[in-house]
């Protein structure tokens, strides 16, 4: 049996009236990489604030390493590495030093000087001040603050935004290489190109609610078929009437679906109107995850 890193419990949080996530369920093995994926504003900053014990639940509950977010957090904090979205930097201070300040304040948890190794990896000239950075460049000290002291579980929030390509891999490649290292990252990204990549297992989260979990593989094969039927003769209008086909568009003797399921069914329609051709489509990641994130879905999926 694995063991479990973090775990909630019909995690819930308002601010005021507005809701900020609801009764979200989650359970995050050590080793793996899990994959929270959203757009800004589903709840995605909100659930790592509270397993960071930043403010409270409303109601539900959040453990990591086993331990209660809110009664532990201070010792839970001791083993986490951390890059939120929004960073909040020492601009005064050149890297170097905000390294070795941070590699002071983790004391025995910390690594030391890996820091240096990272940054040269990023290609981050730590003397000079954090100010002087771009967003880029600030980002990057952000990736190395949440990976040097090689942390047990890393929370990271958006962690290759502002990044060129070529060092967007690379960090992936430290992601890898913590997961080979038999560590846990909860990796928070609206890119799925990226959770595709690097992710064992992936939460969708939507207007504050989980609709579903499941392994990368899962959610990424191919889960609809679209197809352009070409007839003899344009067939009657709602033939393809059926549960999880939508009919797209008809045009000049040919229909375009949307096939989820009963592709059985709509092959045997199709032939019985003297079908000529059928022309597939390939899926793109965007409309894969717009199955999940439509408004009409209702969670079905979890």
């Amino acid at each position: 049996m694995r063991e479990n890193v973090i775990e909630t419990q019909d995690l819930t949080v308002y601010y005021g009236k507005h809701r900020g996530i609801l009764d979200v369920n989650l359970t995050i093995e050590k080793g793996e990489v899990f994959g929270f994926l959203g757009p800004n504003g589903a709840g995605k900053t909100t659930t790592q604030r509270v397993l960071l014990d930043v403010f409270p639940p409303t109601t539900g509950k959040a453990t990591v390493f086993g331990l209660d977010c809110q009664k532990d957090g201070v010792e839970i904090r001791q083993h986490i590495g951390y890059l939120p979205g929004e960073l909040a930097l020492y601009s005064n201070m050149k890297a170097s030093d905000f390294f070795k300040m941070y590699e002071f304040l983790r004391g025995e948890n910390g690594t030391k000087d890996y820091w240096q190794e990272l940054a040269d990896r990023l290609d981050l000239d730590t003397s000079r001040k954090i100010s002087q950075f771009s967003r880029g460049n600030k980002q990057k000290v952000g990736v190395v603050a949440a990976f040097m002291s090689k942390a047990d579980l890393l929370i990271l929030d958006e962690p290759t935004g502002g990044l060129d390509p070529l060092v967007q891999q690379t960090v992936l490649e430290i992601v890898r290489e913590v997961k080979a290292d038999g560590r846990t990252i909860f990796f928070s990204s609206h890119i799925l190109s990226e959770i595709k990549a690097v992710c064992d297992r992936v939460g969708i989260i939507r207007d504050g609610q989980l609709v579903a979990t499941q392994r990368v593989e899962d959610m990424f094969a191919q889960r609809m078929n679209r197809m352009t039927l070409i007839f003899e003769g344009m067939p009657p209008a709602g033939i393809f009437k059926m549960d999880g086909v939508t009919e797209l568009e008809r045009a000049d003797k040919s229909i375009t679906l949307e096939v989820r399921e009963n592709l059985p069914g709509v092959l045997s329609t199709a032939a019985q109107h003297n079908v000529m051709d059928i022309e597939t489509h390939n899926i793109s990641l965007e409309e894969i995850f717009l199955t999940y994130y439509s408004k009409d879905n209702g969670g079905s999926h979890v």
